[in-house]
């Protein structure tokens, strides 16, 4: 069984990712080119010291990966860390050891020492853009409703706009990441 190390080492730049995006290449784009990463000394300090490297799991027609991949394509820069990608659907087997809730949710990122060794997992969704995603899906009718598609169709579509028209949602992300990567960091070796 590979290691998420050896996955790293055989995976592509997240900047080559990006580039060969198809579904959500433009609106993953319009974030990467809009987003500012914020003034903070703190985060961005502790990466370049202790300089982890992420491996991601994503998939080009997911809009949480269009919506979370340039946010942290801009800390990896800030703070001078490398970024690798793999497509989940070519890697079950690593997927499938950080399902969320059961499922293959993506993205996942995985925080990694200079050794290989997991120090955090983040992903696919933060919490608060999660609450929205879960009260959007409650409101959608019953599955087998003939209407259901249609209306799930339109749900999507305005989530996609909100993803990529409202910075606050880039900045939960962002402060997401950051609460849950900086504890680790500052205990790690």
């Amino acid at each position: 069984m590979k290691t998420e190390q050896q996955y790293f080492e055989e995976a592509v730049s997240l900047q080559d990712y990006m580039e060969r995006m198809e579904t959500h290449k433009d609106n993953s784009f319009l974030i990467y080119n809009e987003f500012e990463v914020p003034q903070d000394d703190e985060f961005i300090e502790i990466l370049k010291e202790k300089h982890p490297h992420v491996l991601v799991i994503t998939e080009d027609w997911c809009g949480d990966a269009m919506l979370n991949n340039p946010i942290l394509r801009r800390i990896a820069e800030a703070a001078n860390i490398e970024v690798r990608a793999v497509l989940r659907d070519e890697n079950l087997d690593l997927i499938d050891r950080y399902l969320t809730n059961g499922g293959r949710s993506i993205p996942v990122y995985l925080l990694l020492n200079s050794d290989g060794e997991l120090l955090a997992k983040w992903g696919p969704r933060a919490p608060i853009l999660q609450e929205y995603v879960m009260a959007g899906r409650a409101e959608l009718p019953a599955q087998d409703a003939p209407e259901f598609e249609e209306k799930q169709k339109a749900f999507y579509s305005k989530l996609m706009s909100e993803y990529t028209a409202k910075p606050t949602n880039w900045l939960a992300v962002y402060d997401d990441i950051r609460s849950t990567w900086l504890p680790v960091l500052q205990q790690a070796k």
